[in-house]
């Protein structure tokens, strides 16, 4: 079992989906350990750690896991870089299924080149191989590892990082970006979309059933809202010539109390995936007499807002595989749009596929897991 795997073994193994403390204690032990980072744990559980370009690290020479390294020293003189470049990931998961779980630990399995097992593709796996490119690049900047608690609950932990000043200037984020544009490559996301999440209340008047013109009855009005909201215009935008294009549909509602009661209130649950800049025209259901509008969570879109930093990133990737990867867009939010919120240029590459996460057959391959430590250690070896 060469390094990579052990580690990610190790890491997934961990439960972490009602607490992260465990893992964040492995990840921030492994750290001290094997770098001589700069390395911290905030008050949330979030592990942070920096080197600087005259760490020992950068001179070493350490090897990739279980292979050569395929990176080239950087020529120029980087002592003094200002730019700084995270490794970004998270170590919390959603719960289990039952079939993952056995004495306590997360059930981890090695078959046909994959590990199986509940975050090994979300995104345990890229979190490993983010914690090894980051010890082991000789880095054009200030190199930054950054693993976030509560990515699943919407992003707590980069929320709390940003409050507290964590701002580098570049970003990769690790979640998943293979299998994107054509099967076999890791791809580099440019851009992915936001969701904002709402509840439309329907106020009427209760009556009885036998006389409705009695009453003003909510859930037809909840039944106006949603045709508008069917209705609604969803905007694209264009990133770094790639379009992006958002979603609007109604997924819950709920209302009545009775068979013969004409209902005096009804909610109706909407998901929106949201693209940079814009929004559906949700609030015009407001025009519906009685009914409110109320945005519940609303994460934030994320797009690259530097071509060249993505292009070297995508040169890096391209120099990770025998494959011919793209700039491709994301369906889903990731803590990237938080960071890109801020101010942090970001795009997204890591091994998860589409379909692997949140499932109780979640698996990653570790040659992709391989792939994208390359990706990560070429990155960090140019961006300056």
């Amino acid at each position: 079992m060469d390094e990579l795997v052990e580690l990610t073994h190790d890491l997934v193994s961990i439960p972490s989906h009602e607490g992260e403390t465990a893992a964040g204690d492995y990840i921030e032990e492994w750290l001290r350990a094997e770098t001589d980072a700069d390395v911290t744990r905030d008050g949330v559980g979030n592990v942070i750690a920096r080197r600087a370009t005259d760490s020992p690290a950068a001179s070493e020479g350490v090897g990739a896991p279980g292979e050569g390294s395929e990176s080239a020293s950087p020529d120029a003189d980087r002592e003094g870089s200002s730019t700084s470049l995270a490794l970004v990931g998270h170590h919390d998961v959603v719960p289990p299924a039952a079939s993952q779980v056995e004495d306590g630990e997360y059930v981890v399995e090695g078959r046909d080149g994959r590990l199986y097992g509940r975050g090994t593709a979300d995104m345990k796996g890229s979190v490993v191989a983010s914690m090894l490119a980051f010890r082991d690049a000789n880095p054009a900047c200030e190199l930054v590892f950054a693993s976030f608690v509560g990515e699943e609950l919407g992003g707590n932990g980069v929320r709390h990082a940003i409050g507290h000043g964590f701002s580098p200037d570049y970003a990769i984020v690790a979640e998943g970006s293979t299998n994107y544009s054509k099967q076999g490559v890791t791809d580099v996301v440019v851009a992915h979309r936001g969701r904002r999440a709402s509840t439309l209340t329907a106020s009427g008047t209760a009556a009885h059933a036998s006389e409705p013109d009695a009453g003003k009855n909510a859930i037809y009005r909840a039944c106006d809202a949603v045709g508008i909201v069917r209705d609604c215009e969803v905007p694209t935008v264009s990133v770094l010539g790639h379009d992006i294009s958002g979603s609007v549909v109604v997924t819950e509602i709920d209302g009545g109390s009775a068979w013969n009661v004409i209902p005096d209130t009804c909610e109706v649950t909407v998901d929106e995936r949201t693209v940079p800049g814009e929004h559906a025209d949700l609030g015009s259901v407001e025009e519906v007499e009685g009914v409110e509008w109320t945005v519940e969570q609303d994460l934030p879109p994320m797009e690259c807002d530097d071509a060249e930093f993505a292009e070297t990133v995508l040169a890096a990737a391209r120099d990770a595989q025998d494959g011919d990867p793209e700039h491709v867009t994301k369906p889903h939010a990731t803590d990237a749009g938080w960071l890109a919120q801020a101010g942090t240029t970001c795009v997204v590459c890591g091994a998860s596929e589409p379909g692997e996460a949140h499932t109780k057959d979640e698996s990653v391959s570790v040659d992709v897991l391989r792939r994208c430590y390359r990706i990560y250690r070429n990155a960090a070896e140019r961006v300056s």
